[in-house]
Parts: C-alpha cells; structure tokens; sequence
C-alpha cells in the first residue's frame, strides 16, 4: 500500500513539475511581427534559436499593418520585436511611445544616421529605391524606347499602366517613395509629380515585395522598388534590370523592442543578434540587402549605398507629416 502511496505520489510531482517546465518554455518564446519577407524572416529566427536556444516565432506582415498593431497594442504587446520597416515608420512607432529603447552594446558600429540616440530603434541593413525594368516585356511594349533611367524619365504618358508601385497607406516602399519625390523637388512641384505619375500605374499592390515580384515575372515592364529586392529576382533567373537613378533615397531596415515586451531579456538577445555580423551576411546572401555592420560583407553584387547619388533624407520629416501626406495622396490622388 505504501508503495503504491509512494508512487502516486511521485508520479503527480513529476505531472506539476512537467507543467511547469512546459510554461516555462512557453513563456519564454520571443514574439516577433516582421516586416522583412518571409524567407529572411524564417532563416533569421531559425539562426537567433540555434544560436541562442531562444525558441522564437513569428508573424508576417505588410509594414503598416506592424506598426499600427504595435502602436495599439503598447499597454498589451502581443509581440516582444518589431523587425524591419524604414526608421520613419520607427520614429512613428516611438512617438507614440509603443518602442522599448535598448542601446545594444554592438550599435556602437552603427552609424548614426542609422539608429535613435535613445535606443528605441536600430538599422541592421540598407535599402535604397529604384526602378525596375522587365527588358522582355519593355522592348516588345516600346519598341526602340531607351529604359528610364530617372525619375523624371516615368513620367512618359507611354507607359500608362505599365508601371507598378505599392500603396503608401500599407506600404513603408511607396511612403519612401511619395517622401524620396517630395524632398529631392519640394513640395509644390513634389505634388505635381505625384498628381502626374498616379494615373500611369497599372496597379498599387499592398505588399511591398509585390512590383519586383510583377515585373520580374514580366506582368508589367516597370516598378517602383527596392533595389536589393530587384537584384535578387535577377539572381534567380529572371530577365530583370535594377536602375539607380540620381537623387534617389536611401534608408535603413531597423529592428526595435516594444513597450512592455513581455520577455524584454530575450528580446534584447534578437536586437544584439540582429546587429551581429553573422545575421547580417545571412540576410544579405538572401536578398542582396547590404549590411550595416562594417565587419559583414555584402553579397556579391549587392549595391553598396557609397555607390548611390542620395537626397539627404530627412527620416524626422518624413515620420512627423506620415498622417498628413497620406491623407492628402488619399484626398487628391488615389
């Protein structure tokens, strides 16, 4: 009877202390909203769990969609790591006091132009727009036409509904963009630009990985992206060209820790491994995005932003009038 006794009762304080256990490694699971595609996204959590013993998952999703949840869900965070997105969207996020600031010991490499002073956000690689172009269907479309090289150059009416760019109320590419045209001319002739380039889109997807992916796939000649985005479906095959033109825009993917991250630890642990070497050239060997730690090497091929002719981009600017210009493309434009 006492053995029996005994058994029982050691088999229900193994029971408590497997539930425990099993809390505990739930509890400790890093929540990550990620904006960056959903390839890098699963080969950088794949990496930080392995590397760390960090269980981690995520969600994907388009940048405005994030940083909206972020914001609403500062008192109740639902996710510790807010990864990717250009530093307006950052800033935005911050001055509704949704970020977490965390000055990583590794941001010391970083450039300034690429982090917060607080800590509330740090770049991790550099992106800059272009234009692309789907050589195939652009010289069976116009025949003869030289590809446009500028910005200015999209606005010939022969490429109606040829051209592809991302929604700006979704997406942080079109945003860049809608700023990129508004800084480099001003805001009058900005507007007028926009006013005369919107009606020679065929199409403003929400995803900004969707007008590398039409016109790689040759559904449209031309887009408004990404470069590293362009050079990687040209990687895969595809008849794809990226051009950089002058006076372009260039910023910075950034990760950050929200507010009330309820396992703040282990989401330091994702920031410090973000900015590490090794997660940078990964990210880089997958999709051409150049590193901004300067002990990591790019991939080959990758756009180095020394290369680019860059606006001096004012990220304050653009994350403090985000709501205005938004409502005003919304109100006058699309």
């Amino acid at each position: 009877m006492k053995k029996s006794y005994f058994i029982k009762f050691f088999a229900s304080i193994f029971a408590i202390s497997s539930i425990f256990i099993s809390c505990k490694k739930e509890n400790s699971e890093l929540k990550i909203y990620s904006i960056i595609h959903e390839e890098e996204t699963e080969a950088l959590v794949k990496l930080f769990t392995q590397r760390t013993g960090i269980p981690a998952t995520y969600l994907r999703a388009s940048t405005g969609e994030l940083v909206n949840r972020v914001i609403a869900e500062k008192d109740d965070p639902q996710a510790d790591i807010l990864l990717g997105g250009a530093t307006n969207y950052h800033i935005q996020a911050n001055n509704a006091g949704a970020l977490e600031p965390y000055i990583s010991p590794l941001s010391r490499n970083v450039p300034d132009v690429a982090k917060s002073a607080d800590g509330a956000y740090t770049g991790f690689c550099v992106l800059a727009l272009g234009i692309g172009v789907n050589n195939t269907r652009f010289s069976a479309k116009f025949p003869g036409m030289e590809v446009p090289k500028s910005w200015d150059d999209l606005l010939n009416p022969a490429f109606k509904g040829e051209i592809v760019l991302t929604n700006p109320a979704a997406s942080s590419t079109a945003y860049l963009f809608l700023q990129n045209q508004l800084q480099r001319l001003g805001d009058e002739e900005g507007w007028n630009y926009l006013k005369t380039l919107a009606p020679l889109v065929g199409q403003f997807p929400d995803s900004g990985s969707a007008p590398a992916k039409l016109v790689g796939t040759g559904e449209y000649a031309l887009c408004i992206s990404y470069l590293h985005a362009l050079l990687k479906y040209r990687s895969n095959g595809f008849d794809v060209s990226a051009i950089a033109p002058a006076k372009t825009v260039g910023d910075v993917d950034c990760v950050a820790i929200t507010k009330n991250a309820k396992h703040l630890e282990e989401a330091k642990r994702f920031v410090d491994f973000m900015l590490s070497k090794e997660a940078q050239e990964l990210m880089s060997s997958l999709d051409f995005t150049s590193p901004v730690n300067p002990e990591a090497v790019g991939k080959e091929g990758c756009v180095r932003a020394d290369s680019l002719e860059l606006i001096d981009y004012d990220s304050a600017k653009a994350a403090n009038e985000k709501k205005s210009v938004l409502e005003r493309w919304s109100s006058e434009i699309r």
